[in-house]
Parts: structure tokens; C-alpha cells; sequence
């Protein structure tokens, strides 16, 4: 199998763009929806979407992001003797939090009963994104900056905490 790391890492790298599509996007529709819940056409429309990005692409990305990282770290198990590893696997299950948190809020949103505002979902926007800087971070350093690690971290923190103390 190892003769086909390089096919494997190609296709878990497209997994990965695909289910961070999900995670970049899935949150901006839940802006929408919520900053326009009066107007039933319109989140109609929007729950349609919401649905298809989580189960058409966001879930079976998800799941052949996982698939594919772990058929790799079966390959070259050395991986796990890597702290950037474990860090990068660290993040990525709370990246499948955050996704499956996602699909919580999809389907509160479904039934009319979320009671989170737009503003909420702009800062839960962010998290995705700190996510992914920090893993690709760890992969392409093969080390845990932790300077820049700590810098991002509370960089974030105050983004958020802008994007929720903003007054609408």
C-alpha cells in the first residue's frame, strides 16, 4: 500500500478542502438565515442549502478526510511519534466537534428554534479558520511554534470577541 502514499496524501488533501468548504461556509448561511428568518422564501431556499453542503458534501468529506489520514498514518505510523502530529490530530478532532456542532445548529435551524443570532454565527465563523491555520501550521513547520501558536490563539480570541461585542 505504501506505493500509494502519494495518491493518498493527494486525495486526502482534496477531502480536506472539501469538508473545510463545509466548515468556511455552513456558518454564513446560518448568518442568513437568522438575519432574515422573517422572510419564509428566502429560508427555504437557505435551509436547502444548508442541508446539501452538510450531507452532500461536508459529512462524506469529513468522513474520507478521516479515512484517508488514518490509511496514511497506517502506512508511516512514525507519524504518532511526532509532536506536530499529535498536535495536528488534537485539532482535527475539534474540527469534528465543530462539525457536528454545525450539524446541531442545521437542524435547530430546520425547525425555526434557534435562539443564536447572526452575530453568534459570524464569530463561530472564526473558529474553522483558526483551526486550519494552526493545523497547516504544524504540517508544514513539523513543529508547534508556540509563539505564533500563542499569537494566533488570542489574535482569534479578540476577533471574536470584536465580532460578539459589536453593536448591531
Amino acid at each position: 500500500m505504501g506505493e500509494y502514499y502519494l495518491e493518498i496524501l493527494a486525495f486526502h488533501i482534496m477531502a480536506v478542502l472539501s469538508w473545510m468548504a463545509m466548515l468556511f461556509y455552513m456558518p454564513r448561511l446560518f448568518v442568513y438565515h437568522q438575519e432574515h428568518k422573517d422572510k419564509q422564501d428566502f429560508t427555504d431556499v437557505v435551509k436547502r442549502q444548508e442541508y446539501m453542503i452538510y450531507k452532500a458534501i461536508g459529512f462524506p468529506a469529513m468522513l474520507a478526510t478521516i479515512i484517508s489520514g488514518g490509511v496514511l498514518i497506517y502506512i508511516n505510523p512514525s507519524l504518532l511519534n511526532q509532536n506536530w502530529m499529535l498536535a495536528k490530530l488534537f485539532f482535527i478532532v475539534l474540527m469534528v466537534i465543530y462539525s457536528f456542532s454545525l450539524e446541531y445548529y442545521r437542524k435547530i435551524l430546520e425547525r425555526d428554534a434557534c435562539s443564536k443570532n447572526g452575530q453568534f454565527f459570524r464569530a463561530y465563523n472564526e473558529v474553522p479558520t483558526l483551526y486550519a491555520i494552526l493545523i497547516v501550521t504544524f504540517v508544514i513547520t513539523k513543529n508547534i511554534p508556540i509563539y505564533f501558536f500563542v499569537f494566533i490563539v488570542l489574535f482569534f480570541g479578540f476577533i471574536i470577541y470584536k465580532i460578539l461585542t459589536k453593536k448591531v
